[in-house]
């Protein structure tokens, strides 16, 4: 397992606001069946509250299904469940095996340099704002055409100018 690089990032959604992995993910990344690793979660079920661990929505499998080709495939009877990151931990304390460990600890530390990108590309975002802000002081100082034009546009996205229907209307 050291050595084998596992698509762990490309497993990892985000649904209703939370980076999730599928009980079909893990299973397979754990060695077991879905529907054993979902037995055990549920023997367990106080463990996992609902912000650890829920069932998808026909919706929600829906979307899913429709923008991953390999979900096309799924024909489970039940929707899946799914695990956020506090989950996935309580996972490895039910699922006792050193393959579960081993597992564990590369999704942990894929969540985190997630969380570390993320909090990185804030404040890139801030210092792009600031760079934004700098180029347009320096327009509006030194390039009177460009100033004019930067002004019409942003009059035609305030108050568009209303198009003429076409076709017949009663």
């Amino acid at each position: 397992m050291k050595n084998t690089i596992i698509p762990i990032q490309d497993m990892i959604h985000e649904i209703r606001g939370q980076k999730v992995m599928l009980d079909r993910d893990l299973a397979e990344l754990y060695g077991v069946e879905t529907k054993q690793l979902n037995q055990a979660a549920k023997r367990n079920i106080g463990r996992f509250p609902s912000d650890f661990m829920f069932q998808l929505t026909d919706e929600e499998w829906k979307y899913l299904r429709s923008q991953f080709v390999t979900f096309s495939k799924d024909t489970r009877k039940y929707k899946p469940f799914v695990f956020t990151e506090h989950g996935i931990l309580m996972l490895s304390s039910i699922l006792n095996s050193n393959k579960a460990i081993e597992v564990n600890i590369q999704i942990m530390r894929i969540f985190v340099n997630m969380r570390h990108f993320a909090i990185s590309h804030g404040e890139t975002n801030e210092q792009i704002y600031e760079l934004r802000k700098l180029l347009m002081l320096y327009i509006e100082k030194n390039d009177k055409r460009v100033n004019d034009i930067i002004i019409a546009l942003n009059n035609l996205l305030e108050q568009p100018k209303e198009t003429k229907k076409i076709g017949f209307y009663p």
